[in-house]
């Protein structure tokens, strides 16, 4: 016999299976001897109160067996001599892409401008050491897009856009541990990530399909309107529809089909700065406690919406126990964004706080049409850059003194391993945001004590939070309007924001994209 039932507990119980079995058996009315197995559903901290307790879901299973399974495989057929569609990116929406199209009998051949995830790390590596942007492979783009290097995060708001658990499951599928299937944020850290993507990656090739590093999509093939392949930097021609899955930082490819008249537009994003204070200290303030998180709490998380002067200002990627990395995918740009290893272990923890940003807001950008923010966010990374030393050293500046317009005369020690220098924001960046900014802090502060003070830094700029265009597409057939066979896919097209997102609307678009195929046989 099986029975769920909802407990709370303390972390201190939370941490003992025997805690639990004796909670539950309490719970239950019945013996603890009895009790021959338990499975934790579902877990979260409720921090709200000084007294912090750990919500349970708990399977207890009475005179039986705890199921082995704990996920759900899926069965990949092979798809070689199948019908062949291009997944331009190696990103999640790429990736799930893939994956489904060969659960509909389609062979993928995904084509990656960037490098396998193992020979991506020495071009990361190469821009922490040397401040050296590879144009084609960095934080930014190679397998596994940006999320492979910017912590793993599979929280995601957007469960009505797709399946959310069968996202989780095909995670533990390709070596995810199966506590993202019970944490109510779920993780998987950026040291554990590059593996699971490379088993994915491998599953595609045994299935019959085809992926492509080191090619870069250059333009499409368009006959009478239909997308019939893509052009490549290799001088290749892959021939197919196609799904669009290049990720927001891919400026070429928005470039190209503005170029084409292909019809995009301009989106509203967020830009601001990543915060990072002490680990210690948000374990502070949101455990409501001296010790911190103490023996049995993990590193803690915050998240805020704030409004202020008519916009939204909130936290983004909050990475606890992480660090920051340089985010740059081209010269004379400085972008700060954050991950966090499995274990959310460092001494640090920080958050990007981003204001929105609608096209009307900058008009001086008007005369660039679909490409505005595009322009907009181009300029501010150039301006951040040339105040950062012109190199991937980042300008910072104490939280105090920013919301006081006051320059730092010294630093505190940051994560960010290029390097940091004292600069003035509150003077360069543009005053829409840095006021907004300064406004937002200073709520926070009134809100979470200690969390407005000199030991907390603030770097810039935090710019590649969504896509600034938006590629069209129809609601129903996710083809673009005009062109027949190209399919917008994930954050690069402006229809998702994270991984587990892009993963959803990966799958959205292969089915899609397999709907057209079956149906309209060339």
């Amino acid at each position: 016999m099986q029975k769920d039932i909802d407990i709370k507990i303390s972390p201190k119980q939370a941490s003992s299976v025997g805690s639990i079995k004796e909670i539950s058996a309490v719970s239950l009315g019945i013996s603890v001897n009895e009790i021959t197995a338990i499975r934790i559903l579902r877990r979260s901290i409720d921090a709200r109160q000084r007294n912090i307790l750990v919500n349970l879901k708990i399977r207890v299973y009475i005179g039986e067996n705890e199921a082995e399974i704990q996920f759900c495989p899926i069965h990949y057929p092979d798809v070689s001599g199948c019908p062949q569609a291009i997944v331009v990116g190696c990103g999640p929406a790429g990736l799930f892409a893939a994956l489904q199209l060969i659960e509909q009998g389609i062979r993928p051949v995904v084509v990656e401008r960037g490098k396998n995830v193992r020979d991506r790390k020495h071009d990361t590596a190469l821009i922490t050491t040397s401040g050296v942007v590879n144009p084609e492979s960095n934080y930014c783009f190679g397998e596994g897009g940006a999320g492979t290097y910017s912590d793993g995060k599979l929280y995601t708001r957007s469960k009505k856009r797709g399946d959310v658990e069968k996202i989780l499951h095909l995670f533990c599928q390709f070596g995810a541990s199966t506590d993202i299937l019970i944490d109510a944020h779920p993780h998987i850290g950026t040291d554990k990530l590059p593996a699971i993507i490379e088993n994915m990656r491998k599953q595609i090739e045994k299935s019959g399909g085809k992926v492509h590093f080191e090619t870069r999509m250059d333009n499409l093939l368009v006959e009478n309107g239909e997308v019939k392949g893509i052009e490549t930097n290799t001088g290749k021609c892959l021939r197919g529809k196609v799904i669009l899955a290049t990720g927001h930082s891919a400026r070429d490819v928005y470039y190209m089909l503005h170029k084409r008249q292909i019809k995009i537009e301009a989106k509203g994003l967020a830009v601001g700065v990543r915060v990072e204070h002490p680990a210690h200290l948000i374990d502070q303030i949101q455990y409501h406690s001296r010790e911190g998180r103490g023996k049995y709490l993990s590193a803690a998380e915050y998240s805020f919406v704030i409004q202020s002067g008519g916009r939204g200002i909130y936290s983004f990627c909050m990475c606890p126990g992480g660090i920051i990395v340089p985010a740059a995918s081209g010269e004379k740009q400085t972008i700060v964004n954050g991950m966090s290893p499995s274990n959310r272990g460092t001494r640090w923890s920080n958050s990007g706080v981003v204001v929105e940003v609608h096209p009307g807001d900058f008009p001086e950008y008007a005369r660039y049409d679909e490409l505005a923010m595009l322009k907009f966010q181009e300029d501010i990374e150039k301006q951040t850059w040339l105040h950062g030393g012109k190199s991937q050293t980042a300008p910072a500046q104490r939280m105090y003194d920013f919301v006081n317009n006051k320059k730092s005369e010294s630093l505190p020690q940051s994560s960010y391993a290029p390097g940091i220098v004292s600069s003035p924001l509150h003077e360069w960046l543009p005053e829409f945001i840095h006021t907004r900014l300064q406004d937002a802090f200073k709520q926070i502060g009134e809100r979470y004590s200690g969390y407005l003070t000199n030991n907390a830094l603030l770097l810039a700029i935090e710019s590649r939070t969504s896509s600034p265009v938006r590629i069209l597409r129809d609601k129903d057939t996710l083809e673009h309007p005009e062109i027949k066979g190209l399919y917008p896919c994930g954050e690069g097209a402006g229809y998702a924001g994270g991984i587990v997102s892009a993963a959803m609307d990966g799958e959205h678009c292969a089915r899609a994209l397999a709907v057209d195929i079956f149906s309209n046989p060339t």
